[in-house]
């Protein structure tokens, strides 16, 4: 393929963008917690006309600043509450990360590497993930990675505008997810000039006297008004419990050894685990010259940084993603064979087709009763499709393997796109109708009666977002409607059930 002349890489590029951002986006229903939260806390922004202070079911909610917020409130604005609209901005910053990168990598190497560590990044399963999610994460890494290119553009060509664009996309970062968009490119850029025996540039660009106007203009207004707003509930809840605390502890159960992000990794990354490892067993071959060496740091950082913090959650390595996709398409060539090549993919399929078959296996193991009643009714949402679409995806894989019809890229491509869709088409909105489709039915139907409902020992902020209101969560009495798990029914001596699905249950309490 002539990468300089024929437009088939751009269209491939596209198509790969589209089934792994687009494809699906307003069709899925929302996901618990993250997107619920998100998604809620919006609601209620644009409901409350208060754009300073996010609040959650009426309390304050301060585990993020402001940004993300306010794009998916303009997003509301023009489409309407909704999955689409929620989850665009999302999708919209993962584009341009995909298209930063893309950049990025044609000025320092070639088009034809460009557009293989786009389409990696693109279609690769933890990027379409937070890509389709109503979270900050996408936007988060969006503004990380391009503060970075920034950063080694500046180092190689010591423009002015290049700094002064690095403080301005950190400063979004910090109104998007914290001081977390400050410590990457500080600590990855410090230990790169460290190495490089040139600490008097870090020093001079650090305190570049323009770019810290620039980056206190525009991070800091918000930060001080929410101050004025709340004081100290301010500073306790978002730089102590959600920032300091996450590092120092477990934050909300979600720890893990010093191997977490290993499986993460290898599994984040199908359908390319296979140049993942490639790529990390030739790390001694990166240090030859000065990208390689910074792409090494910036995903080193990272990776070590958050297997050294006490709160672990899979998203947080992805940070360190975008370098690794550039390592990666470099290593294309150095695989052995095309079989090993895609055997990752064909075993996440293999997977999924038996997993009707599993999942009856262990449902008496289950020892949650919510569990094990969304499981038990769960397996219905298996249709006879899904045995049939994995049977002939794995079989279709199989003899791409072994046929020499299409090139190696060809290949790659191939795969990229086709468990885009088998993901975005097929596993998504199979996993969301068990376990979130009831939860979105049961607050339709609430919103539609007008029923005044009380969430019982259940966190399930998209009820609210469906519903569209606030709601109680104080155990209810005699008359009240609640919904909540099957199994706290039992906490009720009587009561009429008006709906019930997957464990999902909303009851009239007698």
């Amino acid at each position: 393929m002539n990468y300089r002349e024929s437009p088939y890489p751009a269209i491939i590029l596209i198509l790969g963008i589209f089934v792994s951002f687009y494809y699906n986006l307003g069709s899925v229903a929302l996901f618990n917690l993250d997107e619920g939260a998100f998604g809620e806390a919006t609601r209620e922004m644009v409901d409350s006309g208060n754009y300073l202070t996010t609040y959650l079911n009426g309390a304050l909610r301060f585990d993020k600043p402001i940004l993300i917020y306010w794009l998916q409130a303009l997003s509301l604005h023009i489409f309407g509450l909704g999955e689409f609209a929620l989850r665009l901005p999302s999708a919209l910053s993962a584009t341009l990360w995909v298209v930063a990168l893309y950049k990025f990598t044609k000025i320092h190497y070639d088009k034809e590497l460009a557009f293989i560590s786009a389409f990696m990044m693109a279609t690769a399963l933890q990027i379409t993930i937070i890509a389709k999610a109503s979270i900050a994460d996408a936007l988060l890494n969006l503004l990380i990675a391009s503060s970075m290119f920034l950063f080694y553009r500046y180092y190689t060509h010591r423009e002015k505008l290049h700094l002064y664009l690095l403080f301005l996309l950190i400063a979004l970062g910090v109104l998007t997810k914290g001081p977390v968009a400050i410590l990457i490119p500080l600590v990855v850029t410090f230990i790169f000039l460290a190495i490089k025996g040139e600490l008097k540039v870090w020093i001079s660009m650090v305190f570049n006297p323009i770019g810290i106007v620039i980056f206190l203009a525009v991070a800091m207004p918000w930060y001080i008004l929410e101050y004025l707003d709340q004081g100290d509930r301010f500073i306790n809840g978002f730089f102590f419990k959600h920032n300091l605390n996450r590092f120092n502890t477990s934050l909300e159960g979600h720890s893990g050894t010093l191997f977490y992000f290993i499986p993460v990794v290898l599994v984040g990354l199908i359908p390319y685990t296979t140049l993942v490892i490639r790529a990390i067993r030739d790390i001694k071959l990166w240090f030859r010259d000065d990208l390689t060496l910074f792409l090494i740091v910036w995903f080193g950082f990272v990776f070590i940084f958050f297997s050294l913090s006490g709160t672990k959650l899979p998203h947080y390595v992805i940070y360190g993603y975008t370098p690794l996709f550039i390592l990666m398409a470099l290593s294309i060539d150095k695989i052995r064979s095309d079989i090993m090549l895609l055997l990752p993919p064909v075993i996440l399929f293999v997977i999924l087709l038996l997993l009707p078959h599993i999942v009856p296996l262990v449902e008496p193991y289950i020892k949650k009763p919510f569990v094990q009643a969304m499981v038990s009714s769960g397996i219905d949402e298996f249709g006879w499709w899904w045995s049939l679409f994995f049977v002939i995806l794995i079989s279709f894989y199989i003899w791409l393997m072994v046929s020499d019809k299409f090139s190696r890229r060809y290949k790659l491509f191939i795969v990229g796109i086709t468990t885009m869709i088998a993901i975005n088409g097929v596993v998504m909105p199979t996993y969301a109708a068990i376990t979130q489709e009831p939860i979105k039915e049961a607050a339709l139907i609430a919103k539609d009666r007008g029923y005044d409902i009380y969430l019982w020992e259940f966190n399930v902020p998209t009820f609210m977002v469906y519903r569209e209101q606030l709601t109680h969560r104080e155990r209810p009495k005699r008359g009240d409607i609640v919904v909540t798990k099957i199994d706290k029914l039992k906490s009720f001596e009587s009561y009429d059930i008006l709906y019930l699905k997957h464990g999902v249950v909303m009851a009239e309490i007698k």
